[in-house]
């Protein structure tokens, strides 16, 4: 049988895997699917994440669940050496192996761009993952409990204040939606006022959301501002030492929760550990059938590749790197694949843009088709309606619509969960506290006392009837 492996398991890695499944013949090929995390994170849902509005584990797919036929490897490819046919894995625990394999699809995806700024790496989370949604969220209800504690003043202002860095969809939904989350939340925290909350949108450019024109757009940004949000264009963040944030037109304020959704850049595996051809940025250079140029059973999809754009009027152009288009590939990859291996041609990669659509918070929302643009609660339940479509498998559908129904009925849940992220603390300090219940004259004991060191009968312990 052919050996076909699958380097990573986002949009175009899954849905390669899932349609292969399904028109392979029993014996015809073994499929190899090698990702570090065990589940597709769909993207789109991060900012209801963020918000709460979607449960974290309803915006990521199981990989073993849904890839039956599908050997998952739970590890990170390192290296590509197609010249061998032998993939580098670095799993969590163990040393480095390799896997063979007699044809390669790369679709690893691409990582966050980050930039030399003092602080953001210290400071800083992105919103590209599950775990950095819910950590986002769960920040922002935590420093909401800890500004109620405290009196009007300096420490309290920074808690209450939001830094999103970055313009596009990922930043701008997100910006949104923990907007709309921040203003309901204070309808819980009499102590705190509207006025206290500072959120901050920060751009480089002259614009936000590229995909969209430039009226719809404007009139994001007035949307934003009423809301009560400050929206600063052609504006570089050139500091965040310690929460404080310089910026490029000098003001500066402090900011307890800073969120980096500045682009993204090119897997370092793709770009610099593989003899297959990449471009200038290092995204892999493929044909419009997603085959890699001049290179024989190798294929590329989603935003790992520079996937050229048929259905582009501009000579040149390349699809876009976005979930529209990684989820098209990886059907049409799947199908590629099977007919090269039952000596049929592969079809070019053609999809016309189905149109913009972002939600704004919770009701709020912009839809773009050519010159259709929608605004408000239409667009908004036009975005959940397309989301709950497009999420794979009906089980997340319906997860995922569950949730709605609940969170219609009953509002949004506020509770923060950020203790998970350090699961030992309370463990750990039991352990000292019972250690230093030790009696006089007993010597120090390592890690937690013994039980003879904490009752206070002699040695002995009591009989529990």
């Amino acid at each position: 049988m052919r050996r076909i492996l699958i380097v990573g398991g986002g949009y175009a890695g899954f849905y390669t895997a899932w349609k292969l499944e399904k028109k392979l013949r029993r014996g015809e090929a073994e499929v190899t699917l090698v990702e570090p995390r065990p589940y597709l994170t769909y993207q789109p849902f991060l900012p209801e994440v963020v918000a709460g509005s979607v449960e974290a584990r309803h915006a990521a797919v199981s990989l073993r669940r849904h890839l039956r036929r599908t050997r998952i490897v739970a590890g990170k490819v390192t290296a590509v050496d197609h010249g061998h046919r032998v993939v580098t894995v670095q799993a969590a625990d163990g040393a480095p192996f390799e896997i063979g394999y007699d044809l390669i699809v790369v679709t690893a995806g691409a990582v966050t761009r980050t930039l030399p700024v003092p602080g953001v790496a210290d400071q800083a989370i992105g919103l590209k993952h599950v775990e950095e949604a819910v950590a986002i969220r769960d920040r922002l209800l935590t420093a909401f409990d800890r500004a109620a504690a405290l009196p009007e003043g300096h420490r309290r202002r920074k808690l209450l204040t939001v830094t999103f860095v970055g313009g596009g969809f990922s930043g701008v939904e997100g910006f949104g939606e923990l907007l709309s989350l921040a203003t309901a939340l204070l309808k819980r925290y009499p102590e705190l006022r509207r006025d206290e909350l500072r959120f901050h949108l920060v751009e480089a450019s002259d614009r936000i959301l590229p995909e969209v024109t430039g009226r719809p757009g404007r009139w994001v940004v007035r949307e934003l501002t009423r809301r009560g949000a400050h929206v600063h264009l052609d504006t570089l963040v050139t500091s965040a030492k310690d929460g404080h944030v310089t910026l490029s037109t000098g003001e500066e304020f402090d900011s307890e929760l800073i969120v980096w959704t500045a682009g993204n850049d090119a897997n370092p595996v793709v770009s610099r550990h593989t003899d297959l051809p990449v471009d200038e940025r290092g995204y892999v250079v493929v044909r419009p059938d997603l085959r890699v140029e001049g290179v024989a059973d190798a294929w590329a999809a989603g935003d790992d590749a520079a996937v050229p754009d048929l259905a582009s009027p501009v000579p040149g152009a390349r699809a876009v790197p976005n979930a529209q288009h990684a989820y098209r590939q990886g059907k049409l990859l799947a199908r590629n694949i099977i007919a090269t291996l039952r000596g049929r041609e592969p079809k070019p990669y053609v999809h016309h843009s189905l149109g913009a659509i972002a939600t704004l918070g919770l009701g709020r929302g912009i839809f773009q088709y050519r010159r259709l643009v929608i605004k408000g609660f239409p667009a908004w339940l036009v975005h959940r309606g397309y989301h709950v479509l497009a999420v794979p498998t009906w089980e997340r559908k319906v997860r995922v619509l569950a949730v709605w129904l609940t969170q219609a009925l009953f509002g949004r849940d506020i509770v923060s969960l950020a203790s998970v992220q350090h699961p030992r603390d309370a463990f750990v300090a039991a352990g000292r506290t019972v250690a230093g219940a030790a009696r006089p004259g007993d010597q120090p004991a390592k890690g937690l006392a013994s039980i003879e060191q904490v009752l206070p009968a002699a040695g002995k312990v009591p009989e529990i009837r």
